[in-house]
């Protein structure tokens, strides 16, 4: 079946079934004739197990491990009831300073701050994680390291065409040419291959999440 006929079966969308496609979860096969992907019937009961588990936010790098067959179902489950009930612990003694914050502060202008940050410190010591405001937008990471990329390969390719405009009033030796556009065309694949590597290191933010328990 096509990809709008899964979209339609498991209701997510299309860019998130290519993005569980990208992260290597499902596998479909190719049309031979026209290659096109064909997805299965298995391939539809294996995304509702993906969303099932998502919509749990268990982190992508678990369900890989689960089905490569490195964690059970119930070893997962269980950490991820660990990795919940911590979470739930820091978001209760977030409420609790907030709480006391509304009870004992009258206003911005005498809040005093440093102390209140210096206990956040004392408290994340402890193993207790707040709101890391240095954490920058996932999708801001992965524009910016695309349009560096294509930045870069854009520039080599530029180089490249000026021998070739150049070898056609001024023909250059066949080993010069080669010399000077083939170590570049080496570079934009290297470019293309950190890129990759890049976006999997973005994604893996959801991996570190796992890692944390």
């Amino acid at each position: 079946m096509k990809i709008n006929e899964v979209e339609q079966l498991v209701g997510i969308t299309k860019k998130n079934i290519r993005f569980y496609e990208d992260q290597g979860l499902i596998r479909p096969e190719r049309n031979k004739s026209n290659g096109y992907r064909e997805y299965s019937d298995e391939d539809v009961r294996l995304l509702l197990k993906i969303k099932l588990l998502r919509r749990l936010a268990v982190p992508i790098e678990e369900i890989r491990k689960l089905l490569e067959g490195r964690l059970s179902l119930s070893d997962c489950i269980e950490r991820h009831q660990i990795y919940l009930n911590h979470e739930k612990h820091n978001i209760e003694l977030m409420g609790e300073m907030c709480q006391y914050l509304s009870d004992h502060e009258s206003g911005l202008a005498d809040l005093k701050a440093e102390e209140y940050l210096e206990e956040l410190n004392e408290m994340e010591k402890g193993g207790i994680r707040f709101m890391n405001i240095s954490k920058v937008d996932v999708n801001k990471k992965k524009r910016g390291a695309k349009n560096a990329a294509i930045f870069m390969i854009v520039l080599i390719l530029l180089w490249d065409l000026f021998f070739v405009v150049v070898s056609r009033y001024d023909p250059i030796p066949l080993p010069v040419m080669l010399i000077m556009t083939v170590p570049a065309t080496l570079v934009i694949i290297g470019i293309v291959l950190a890129l990759r590597e890049r976006m999997k290191e973005i994604d893996g933010g959801e991996a570190d999440e796992a890692s944390k328990y």
